[in-house]
């Protein structure tokens, strides 16, 4: 289905109470798209700003995979069905690379008005996940070969600009973490068979040139 540039309509965004928003989300991103899902650690419920994992200097927090290990992503609908009747509030983790979207994020103010650079130039952006503290834009799976090359020819990259590739992860809406609700600032259409993603490519491309022509420094978040 064709995507719409600009602001899409929100999509599988309510608030990450858990139950039925949850795991009906995890069950379109698996058994719908075939992405590979598992949850993630949640929030101290002793201290929401905190993560429950054992990390007491966990950087991401309550959203990321731990118990069970990124390796367990699955697309099977039985899995996901248990994962969340056991642990209803867990954040939706997707597993990046090999047959699912990988991710290009960028701190938020930055990726914002990168974002509206590109809609002035007309680009086409599929969904674009907006964190507490970064934004991920959603892109075809890439290779290491591939991106080494793609920066290698690049005489700047914002130090900033983070890939989530194969072996990676991405935490998707509408999971809550311990700083706040991960939400789509560019939804998939509903009822997509598989949302459409771009190249990386045209994104680095897009993004690099957007924050040099806006004059925006991205910081090192």
């Amino acid at each position: 289905m064709r995507e719409i540039l600009g602001r899409r309509r929100r999509f599988l965004s309510r608030r990450g109470g858990g139950g039925p928003e949850l795991i009906g989300a995890a069950l379109t991103y698996s058994a719908q798209w075939q992405w590979p899902v598992l949850p993630g650690v949640a929030a101290d419920p002793q201290g929401r700003s905190r993560c429950g994992c054992p990390d007491p200097e966990c950087t991401v927090p309550g959203a990321h995979p731990f118990d069970p290990g990124l390796l367990a992503a699955t697309t099977d609908p039985r899995m996901v069905r248990w994962w969340w009747g056991n642990r209803p509030t867990a954040p939706i983790i997707l597993a990046t690379g090999g047959k699912a979207p990988c991710a290009v994020s960028l701190p938020a103010l930055p990726a914002a008005r990168a974002l509206a650079a590109l809609d002035r130039r007309g680009m086409r952006l599929g969904p674009v996940v907006a964190g507490p503290v970064r934004w991920s834009i959603l892109v075809r799976p890439y290779s290491m070969e591939q991106l080494g090359e793609l920066l290698y020819a690049k005489d700047f990259v914002p130090g900033s600009l983070r890939f989530h590739g194969e072996g990676g992860y991405l935490a998707l809406p509408p999971s809550g973490t311990a700083q706040e609700e991960v939400r789509w600032e560019r939804a998939p259409l509903p009822g997509s068979a598989s949302p459409w993603v771009p190249g990386v490519e045209a994104v680095v491309d897009a993004v690099v040139d957007a924050l040099t022509r806006t004059g925006v420094s991205a910081p090192e978040l």
